[in-house]
């Protein structure tokens, strides 16, 4: 049955290929849907030919390939009757470019191809593309929630990073030792920064590690994971979400079940950065199952699986020497560094791979003379390798390069405010330092501070979208990682004073457990600036006293599932950025809010994955500037907030929602905030429609409105905001139409629009958009533009490629 199928698969999928191929129309609309078709066809052609049928490719049943069938008999009679659209009949262009657009969309629901490096086949890039989807799209399947698509990625395998050298030995001994079929568990040991997680991610991408298939499951362990915050992991991986353990002995078995329902299926779990307290939880996830294997990486060695470590030790001289030079000398050779130099440079980082690409980093670019006070400084603190703490010294002098940069290293230093292993929205990162060190308010040369750092190796800026442009929010677009040892080093330099003396002071609290210090001095003064306290899910905010009223800065970085504000916090009289994050399953309910409303310097405030039953208080805070609501529970808090007092005055400037997912609508109370800059409401995909009131924002500058799916116009009010410059409705996939009003948006200087594909014409009113200069859109919709191009002065046009897993994902609400 599997081969006939297969076979009118074939059949089915070539006609329609050539009808495409062949196919010519009038209408640039159709004619650049047709390309568009065709690109999908030709890179899921390869499939076909590699002698596996696409029912075992996507791991899915034969009904479901039968239905893939049905779409491309639909598409071959479709594509037949674009032939036949006579040339003037401009209605029927429309419907069937339309209709064009949904056919390659349902190919995209199948099939998500991306393009994934240079060293793979077309086809195999394919496949993978493949296999990523296939887990995506079973999460949607069985039930799309909001916590489904924020962590589809919890267990994907990371790229790879740049300038590997010198693991190849280590990777030929674990590939030998994994594929073993007495081994079950496999320890990959080393000190911090040696390049364990590097060695993980190398086998994972192996050729010869292709048995595993899609099930290659990659899980980084920070220190409070929990045995059933990894199970449910897993399980989120796989789409099955809401899933509650009672017990770690429950949460196994369903794992053992999970696996034993694969059948013949091989599995990798891959536990990266394991710490020693974490020994037991190797032990309860092994399973005597065949094909089922565990791969562990830590910087401490498992008695228990002595006889399963491979020790991963430093490189040696040639490779340490070629991974500094790399970094160090990019591109120029060694240029006045001579080979003396380099080579004590290389001794001094004793095969570290982390201490020479950070170095290495540090050095690109610098004179002589800094080659040798640097030199010499590490020479004089003695062997970096002695301990732990020399290790991390090691790495200090890379820090110590910014001492002519001294807010950028103060910058570096507030990294260690967040949790390990952890993504840092570079926009909180952003508000902090814009009030901790009197920078420009926009944060434009703010963000100058984020790319030195990543400059140096210090921090990696990960783009969240593949388009994140330059001319609005390019901040808003990007997430920062840091290495873990990296972090390690921020909390040393930051200990270094007593307490009470510290200007940093990170926090953390296991269970009830508080630091002895604190128990013992609550009356004492702390004189910190930034606080950060850090919880675990058997916090039961239970809190003790805290003088700081010098803080200016507070994260609380939380994982229970109730969460209750410190009342010592009503005391900081200081505090300008309160950032409140949880790291939970599901969104931590917020309690005692009303301390904060008597903050009267309190400026900024993110809060993050959490629910809250009123937000009243926020408004009452006189001096706030900055609110950032980010996949929160908030619909029916925003809309009591706004019934009860419907006319709320506020000096709020910048409000942003985003992933806020119970938000269907806005209050028309919101438009009383008439000191409104900046509005942002993105990834708000129940949002279907604006208050019409808007005309009352009279000083908005930017109205962001990205993937608001559901979202259907915008509101013929806007063209009463004089002083809007820039407004993004990229990926607004229901908007068909733009109000005539917007023409009288004098002001417009960026329009962002990629991505509606719904929006079928522009209003003739764009041509009074005298002072627009950049529009950001994709190709169908740039051919509407060109003819605004001669009666718009500075107009320019900037086509977006379309990003098809961007476009999956956007289609499936």
């Amino acid at each position: 049955m599997a081969v006939v199928i297969d076979t009118a698969l074939k059949l089915v999928f070539d006609e329609i290929l050539k009808l495409v191929v062949t196919q010519t129309m009038q209408s640039d609309k159709i004619k650049t849907q047709l390309k568009r078709l065709e690109t999908t066809l030709k890179r899921i052609e390869p499939i076909f030919f590699e002698g596996r049928r696409l029912s075992k490719v996507l791991d899915r049943p034969e009904e479901e390939t039968t239905m893939f069938i049905f779409h491309l008999e639909k598409g071959k009679e479709l594509v037949v009757n674009c032939s036949r659209i006579k040339f003037w009949n401009v209605f029927q262009k429309i419907v069937y470019s339309n209709k064009l657009i949904r056919l390659n969309n349902e190919l995209l629901w199948f099939f998500q191809i991306e393009l994934q490096g240079n060293m793979m086949s077309t086809s195999m890039r394919s496949l993978i593309g493949i296999y990523d989807l296939s887990a995506k799209l079973d999460k949607v399947l069985s039930a799309v929630t909001t916590h489904a698509l924020a962590n589809r990625h919890l267990c994907r395998v990371p790229r790879l990073p740049e300038h590997i050298v010198g693991f190849n030995v280590h990777l030929q001994e674990l590939k030998r030792r994994l594929l073993n079929y007495d081994t079950q568990v496999l320890v990959v040991s080393g000190p911090g920064g040696c390049g364990k997680t590097t060695l993980a991610k190398m086998l994972c991408h192996d050729n010869e590690i292709k048995v595993f298939g899609e099930n290659i499951l990659y899980v980084t362990v920070s220190r409070q994971s929990s045995f059933k915050i990894i199970i449910n992991n897993i399980f989120e991986h796989y789409g099955k979400n809401h899933c509650e353990f009672q017990t770690d002995e429950e949460a196994r078995n369903q794992l053992e079940n999970l696996i034993n329902g694969m059948g013949p299926k091989n599995m990798l779990l891959v536990l990266d950065d394991m710490w020693a307290e974490s020994e037991s939880i190797i032990h309860d996830l092994m399973f005597q199952t065949p094909g089922y294997k565990v791969l562990v990486t830590s910087r401490f060695l498992f008695p228990r699986f002595n006889s399963s470590t491979h020790a991963l030790g430093l490189l040696n001289d040639e490779d340490a020497r070629t991974l500094l030079c790399n970094f160090a000398f990019p591109s120029d050779g060694i240029p006045n560094v001579t080979d003396d130099l380099v080579n004590k440079t290389v001794r001094l980082c004793m095969g570290l791979p982390l201490a020479l690409s950070v170095v290495g980093a540090s050095l690109c670019g610098q004179p002589v003379l800094k080659w040798k006070t640097t030199l010499k400084k590490w020479s004089e603190s003695g062997s970096i390798l002695e301990s732990n703490s020399s290790m991390l010294l090691s790495l200090k002098s890379s820090v110590d390069a910014l001492d002519e940069l001294p807010i950028v290293k103060e910058c570096f230093l507030d990294l260690g405010s967040f949790p390990e292993d952890k993504r840092i929205s570079a926009m909180v990162l952003i508000d902090m330092w814009v009030e901790l060190y009197n920078l420009d308010n926009e944060g434009m040369y703010t963000s100058e501070n984020l790319l030195e750092l990543s400059l140096r190796n210090l921090i990696n800026l990960v783009p969240i979208r593949k388009y994140a442009g330059e001319l609005d929010g390019y901040c808003n677009e990007l997430y920062v990682t840091q290495h873990g040892l990296l972090r390690e080093l921020v909390i040393h330099m930051s200990s270094q004073e007593p307490v009470v003396e510290r200007k940093r002071l990170f926090i953390e609290i296991h269970r009830n457990e508080f630091p002895t210090w604190w128990l013992a001095h609550k009356e004492q003064l702390i004189n910190a600036r930034i606080l950060s306290i850090s919880t675990d899910e058997a916090f039961y905010s239970n809190w003790y006293d805290l003088h700081a009223p010098k803080v200016e800065v507070l994260a609380l970085n939380i994982r229970s599932k109730d969460y209750t504000l410190p009342e010592f916090i009503k005391r900081m009289g200081q505090l300008k950025v309160l950032i409140v994050t949880s790291y939970s399953d599901y969104p931590s309910q917020l309690h005692n809010l009303s301390f904060i409303e008597c903050l009267s310097n309190l400026r900024t405030i993110r809060f993050e994955h959490v629910a809250l039953s009123t937000i009243q208080p926020i408004f009452a805070i006189k001096n706030l500037r900055k609110v950032s609501f980010v996949m929160c529970e908030i619909g029916d808090a925003l809309m009591s907030c706004f019934t009860e007092s419907p006319y709320i005055k506020s000096n709020i400037t910048d409000l942003e929602f985003d992933m806020c997912y119970d938000m269907k609508e806005l209050p028309s109370g919101l438009c009383n905030l008439v000191h409104l800059r900046k509005l942002s409401i993105t990834n708000c995909q129940e949002l279907d429609v604006l208050p019409k009131g808007l005309e009352s924002l009279s000083n908005l500058e930017i109205l962001r409105l990205h993937c608001c799916t559901k979202l259907q116009e915008l509101p013929e009010s806007i063209g009463s905001l004089c002083n809007l410059s820039v407004i993004d409705i990229s990926d607004c996939l229901s908007i068909s139409v733009l109000p005539e009003e917007i023409g009288e948006l004098c002001g417009l200087r960026v329009l962002k629009m990629d991505g509606c594909s719904g929006l079928q014409e522009l209003p003739r009113s764009i041509s009074k958009l005298s002072q627009l200069e950049d529009v950001i859109c994709d190709e169908e919709t740039s051919y509407s533009w060109m003819e605004f191009e001669g009666v718009i002065r500075n107009l320019k046009i900037h086509v977006v490629e379309d990003d098809r897993f961007e476009s999956f994902m956007k289609i499936v609400k």
